[in-house]
């Protein structure tokens, strides 16, 4: 686990941008500590990509400011602030080789050529392209140029490493290769490390923690646990992985009532006869569950998915919701029940797996 510094490496205070009537980002506040690796994660148009230009310096924010290592660096150009960047679309100059691309900034820096083809080759082993160093661009897979980029952005040693949705024009197998590659050279060279996101999985697998972001704003800051297990709206739950949402209205203390049946969750924060959301993640609804315990529904399987290491089956509880209920099953055990459509099961609820949010 990150050990906690007493100084932040990057703050940002009451960060915005507008470009004419329409606000990008508004009041952001962020702290990252030295060598962590956090990824800004949400929609499409959420601001998370005009946060980092900002962070870089590619665009000026409109009030605000950006501190690094206490120095603030708020109207400085992007040439003058420490920070290396990986886009989405790879950047290399297709006329270099890849020892040439990767050289780019140290030649500009006036490194001398043994230097620089001693900083290169380092580079070249730590992304595994040593056999690569004279081919071009356009000679290379999607994931070995992105390789290069980021062997490029990393070549002065940078304090700070930026990456702008470096994964999402490469296919599934090579995004998860690349994924382990860039955590494992992060954790190898300590390099505190900002990534922009819209796909969650990548945020839950690389992230020390995560910045949920929606319209502009930051919503929720975590642990990729944290975030998961204890979402702090609906829109973050559903984000954040697969979850069922069910209407319902509080009863009393600790008890929600649905269409015909009541539900044990913890009401504590809510008031009696409150219009709720409950919500349960597919995995944690138990099959098979003895009748005689609280929050054991008989439910109907309307629909089957195969999804390799499990399988998800889509439940009718017609006292509880109008919706479908999804149930995530492992193999092995979904192989036992031997689960069939329209067979009646009964399902169970653990009340300490069940979010309330306001509806």
């Amino acid at each position: 686990m990150l050990e906690k510094k007493e100084e932040s490496y990057l703050v940002t205070n009451n960060l915005s941008k507008s470009f004419g009537a329409f606000e990008a980002i508004r009041n952001i506040s962020i702290n990252i500590q030295e060598g962590e690796f956090v990824c800004f994660l949400g929609p499409s148009g959420c601001g998370k990509t005009t946060l980092l230009r900002c962070i870089a310096g590619l665009e000026i924010q409109s009030s605000g400011s950006v501190i690094q290592k206490k120095i603030d660096i708020s109207n400085l150009p992007p040439s003058s602030r420490d920070y290396g960047i990986v886009f989405q679309s790879y950047a290399l100059f297709p006329n270099l080789s890849v020892f040439s691309n990767i050289a780019y900034g140290l030649s500009n820096n006036k490194w001398n050529k043994h230097d620089i083809i001693k900083r290169v080759g380092e580079l070249l082993n730590l992304v595994s392209l040593r056999e690569h160093s004279k081919k071009y661009p356009n000679q290379l897979s999607g994931g070995e140029q992105q390789r290069v980029a980021l062997a490029r952005a990393l070549a002065t040693s940078p304090g700070l490493l930026l990456l702008d949705e470096p994964l999402s024009a490469l296919d599934a197998k090579v995004r998860v290769f690349l994924r382990k590659q860039i955590k494992n050279l992060q954790r190898k060279l300590g390099v505190t490390t900002i990534m922009v996101t819209h796909d969650q999985e990548e945020a839950q697998t690389m992230a020390d923690r995560i910045f949920v972001m929606k319209d502009g704003e930051i919503i929720q800051v975590g642990t990729p646990t944290e975030i998961y297990k204890r979402a702090n709206s609906p829109f973050i739950a559903d984000f954040i992985g697969v979850m069922n949402f069910i209407p319902a209205t509080i009863a009393k203390n600790n008890k929600a009532h649905c269409i015909s049946v009541n539900i044990d969750c913890d009401t504590q924060d809510f008031q009696n006869n409150q219009s709720v959301q409950l919500a349960i993640r597919p995995e944690d609804i138990q099959l098979n569950a003895e009748k005689s315990d609280n929050n054991v529904l008989e439910v109907t399987i309307k629909e089957i998915e195969f999804l390799g290491s499990f399988q998800r089956i889509y439940l009718e509880a017609s006292g509880v919701t109008k919706d479908l209920i999804m149930a995530d099953v492992p193999n092995f055990n979904a192989q036992k029940i031997n689960m069939a459509l329209n067979d009646k099961l009964n399902i169970y609820f653990p009340a300490e797996n069940i979010r309330v949010y306001p509806n």
